[in-house]
């Protein structure tokens, strides 16, 4: 991997700010608020930050980056699929929960629901991933869909991905604000008390977060290589001699499988179209 020290400075950096994240959702809910709890109150509310930044930011960016860590480069291609995919199933299901305990404490206290641009944009970025997620299992990870249907759509499976992790973060800055807003009264938001300042470093680590991961995401010269088939000896007159093998990428504990024959130089060139449009997922 080219710059890989540079690569494991920003993936050390980047999960190290993710963890704190984390880490401070925990201490704004238990030391400033009501704690945690699922009783209609203030503490059921509180599970929507915190599910929000553990899964919808921080899990979410770590299942993006997932396919850029080079020591899992000789591992099989389908198992860093599912990694991929579970990891961003767990963020969705998250997200889903916290957006439940959102709606069951507003109904409870009878504040009304989706009336802020926070609420809009973040329905909006739980739908899209919702979708994003089962297009990607349908196309990615089964094994129906044709090459040039996947070759057609990785663009716009990996935009869309990169797009929503920024939503989901902005969408998250908003809601802490609009939270510190209608929570301190006095002392007031505006004069900077202790809260309104710890809750503002949440903010900014977040930032933080999103940039890392989206800077890893988006260099060419870290993606996981493609996958290379070894040529063989041609006869003098230029066939191929017996079968062209395919080089696949092979499980974490055995990097040395045997290698799959093919008949004709058409179905070596399928292949690697195979490889290289619809198994080339970064996302």
């Amino acid at each position: 991997m080219e710059d890989y020290g540079r690569f494991l400075a920003l993936l050390v950096s980047a999960l190290l700010v993710g963890f704190l994240s984390v880490i401070f959702a925990l201490i704004w809910v238990f030391h400033y608020r009501e704690g945690l709890s699922w009783d209609g109150g203030a503490g059921e509310f509180n599970w929507h930050p915190v599910l929000i930044v553990t899964g919808f930011v921080f899990i979410q960016g770590i299942a993006i980056i997932v396919y850029r860590l080079p020591w899992t480069w000789k591992c099989s291609k389908l198992l860093m699929k599912f990694i991929h995919a579970g990891l961003n199933t767990i963020a969705m299901i998250l997200a889903i929960v916290s957006m439940v305990a959102v709606f069951e404490y507003h109904n409870a206290r009878n504040i009304p629901n989706m009336y802020s641009l926070h609420s809009w944009i973040g329905l909006t970025a739980v739908i899209f991933y919702s979708l994003q997620l089962l297009l990607g299992f349908a196309v990615f990870l089964l094994p129906f869909a044709a090459v040039p249907l996947r070759a057609a759509l990785m663009p716009i499976h990996i935009y869309s991905g990169l797009l929503i992790f920024a939503t989901v973060i902005a969408s998250a800055l908003m809601g802490i604000t609009e939270k510190l807003i209608f929570s301190l009264k006095n002392p007031a938001y505006s004069t900077s008390p202790p809260e309104a300042i710890f809750v503002n470093c949440l903010g900014l680590l977040i930032v933080i977060f999103g940039a890392l991961v989206l800077w890893m995401a988006s260099r060419p010269h870290w993606k996981r290589p493609p996958e290379e088939l070894p040529k063989v000896p041609r006869r003098s007159g230029g066939t191929p001699e017996g079968t062209e093998a395919e080089s696949t990428m092979t499980d974490c504990s055995n990097a040395d499988k045997s290698d799959v024959g093919f008949n004709s130089e058409a179905a070596r060139k399928r292949n690697l179209k195979l490889d290289e449009a619809g198994q080339r997922s970064t996302m």
